[in-house]
């Protein structure tokens, strides 16, 4: 008698299933930045909807008050909701982060500073870059705004000719 391969019993086979199903059914939530980098990629939404979400956490950026906690009591630290939202959203927010340099609120030219440097390492930009992204010294200080918006104009001539 050949030994046989070991069998999925019926049960086996619906746990395995449905497994594979709720793997398969994780998607963003809808108008979360990840919807919105894949909305832009692949064209399947409005760029017009894009753009809204885009101008929605724009408008978020200097808000001090729309931020996060985390770390827990001991470590805590800030999460930048604006910024963080339009470096996922990546390739599509960085010409709109370009005009944000020009801001007289120093809290806000920093948060825009971060958030270029994140949007700046959107893997499909990376790519057309040939992986130069916008590399700033020290983030998320104001004191050093003045020499990462030099950094970021100077990313910016270099690939500006990628957005029109």
């Amino acid at each position: 008698m050949i030994p046989s391969k070991r069998r999925w019993k019926p049960a086996g086979l619906l746990v395995y299933a449905a497994l594979v199903g709720c793997m398969a059914s994780e998607t963003p939530e809808p108008g979360s930045a990840e919807t919105e980098r894949a909305a832009v990629a692949d064209g399947s939404e409005p760029v017009s909807e894009a753009r809204a979400t885009i101008e929605h956490y724009l408008s978020k950026l200097p808000d001090r008050d729309y931020v996060k906690t985390y770390g827990g009591p001991e470590h805590p630290r800030t999460w930048y909701t604006a910024a963080e939202a339009l470096g996922e959203i990546g390739k599509p927010a960085v010409p709109a982060l370009i005009e944000r340099l020009d801001s007289p609120d120093p809290y806000e030219l920093m948060l825009a500073l971060y958030a270029l440097m994140l949007a700046s390492q959107d893997p499909a930009l990376m790519a057309e870059t040939e992986g130069d992204y916008l590399r700033l010294g020290t983030v998320l200080t104001p004191d050093t705004n003045e020499e990462n918006r030099r950094l970021a104009l100077d990313w910016w001539r270099r690939h500006q000719h990628l957005w029109r």
